[in-house]
């Protein structure tokens, strides 16, 4: 599923007009991402959880050359999924 998909959801349970439907995807979008940002946790109610995590220093390699690499320190954002997402039925492996 894309940001689109998502939209065109919108559109077609309240039908409202795209725009204002692809105005308020990018609106809680762009708030979410600010809020992460800012370090703070956004709690959805019964889908989970997105928080910001520090990540340590490492070493890494280089998968060309096999030289190691130093990685700096960051922050990731990680997602916690609600009891209700967690209870979903698995989706069946892709045939190979």
């Amino acid at each position: 599923m894309i940001k689109l998909d998502i939209v065109n959801a919108i559109v077609q349970k309240t039908n409202i007009t795209r725009t204002k439907a692809e105005q308020a995807v990018e609106t809680v979008f762009e708030a979410m991402k600010n809020a992460l940002g800012r370090g703070e946790r956004i709690e959805l109610r019964r889908f989970g959880v997105f928080n910001v995590k520090p990540r340590k220093t490492g070493i890494g390699r280089n998968p060309r050359t096999g030289q190691q690499v130093s990685i700096p320190p960051g922050k990731a954002v990680r997602f916690k999924p609600g009891k209700e997402l967690q209870s979903l039925p698995a989706a069946a492996a892709p045939k190979s």
